[in-house]
């Protein structure tokens, strides 16, 4: 156990207790069936979530991609945590832990190490929430500093509770059965750039470990599938990149055109992405010196 307080211990446990309880809630939809409405409940809070994930804990939060003004990144990380993601230093810490041990035995949720195989996918999937590995060994300092994202990650909780109500006062259980289904979607959807991403998928730039290009968990995470790029770049805040035969592909990232759109109403700046000098530096292809740049 890592030297926490009582009380961040507790709250950082119901954390993954929440993301069992979505499991099991969701068979609610059995009793209930489910009504067009209860599938559009489903689909809004999948995607807003995700789009909070993504954008707000991912690019912003932790990898500093681009700038905002805080409102924006305290308000994004409320809906963030609402995700049942847990809170902005738990999520970034163990993130930073991913990209500095990414594929080896310290890295909490590799596929490939401690375990492989069905074990490998079982454990990067979420099965490492519920080990010991479930607690970073540090929080990040730039977070713990910010006494507005320190109350967010320990109450990270109330956020989804308070959604789940919400969801129970709109439409009574089916609307419950939807909140649980479309959180559990949402936690597999996420787990699946520590899963998929890893496993198969191409891998147009150089990096250490086994990250990858995957268009299906591109999809289900609104471009955070382009996971080698992001390995290659940390920084970038568009991971739609690719390259074919020798020359810089641009593929659909709908994250980073929600910054832009951030960027077009000046509630983002200072957008960071690698020139296409460099990615060709990156690139897996030969003789990289004779290709020149679009």
């Amino acid at each position: 156990m890592k030297p926490y307080s009582l009380l961040t211990t507790i709250s950082y446990i119901i954390g993954p207790i929440l993301i069992i309880v979505s499991h099991i809630g969701s068979s609610l939809i059995f009793i209930t069936g489910l009504s067009w409405g209860a599938i559009a409940w489903i689909t809004v809070l999948y995607w807003l979530r995700m789009l909070a994930t993504t954008s707000i804990y991912h690019r912003l939060l932790t990898h500093k991609s681009y700038q905002s003004p805080k409102p924006l990144l305290w308000v994004g990380c409320i809906v963030g945590a609402s995700a049942g993601q847990m809170g902005p230093s738990w999520w970034k810490a163990h993130h930073v832990n991913h990209h500095q041990h990414s594929d080896q035995v310290i890295d909490s949720h590799s596929p490939h190490l401690p375990h492989q195989g069905i074990r490998g996918f079982y454990w990067s999937q979420g099965g490492w929430l519920l080990s010991p590995q479930f607690f970073p060994d540090k929080l990040p300092t730039d977070v713990e500093s910010d006494p507005v994202l320190r109350v967010i990650d320990r109450l990270h909780f109330i956020p989804l509770v308070s959604l789940g109500i919400i969801s129970y006062w709109m439409g009574g259980l089916e609307y419950l059965g939807a909140f649980f289904l479309s959180t559990t979607l949402l936690f597999h959807g996420v787990q699946t750039v520590n899963s998929l991403s890893h496993l198969w998928g191409s891998q147009p730039f150089i990096t250490s470990d086994y990250s990858r290009h995957n268009w299906f968990v591109a999809l289900l995470t609104l471009g955070e599938g382009w996971h080698n790029l992001h390995h290659a770049f940390p920084a970038s805040s568009r991971h739609g990149i690719d390259i074919h035969d020798g020359q810089v592909v641009y593929l659909p990232d709908p994250t980073f055109a929600f910054i832009k759109m951030l960027e077009f109403l000046g509630l983002a700046s200072k957008l960071r992405s690698p020139s296409e000098r460099d990615l060709l530096a990156k690139a897996r292809i030969p003789n990289l010196t004779s290709v020149k740049t679009r």
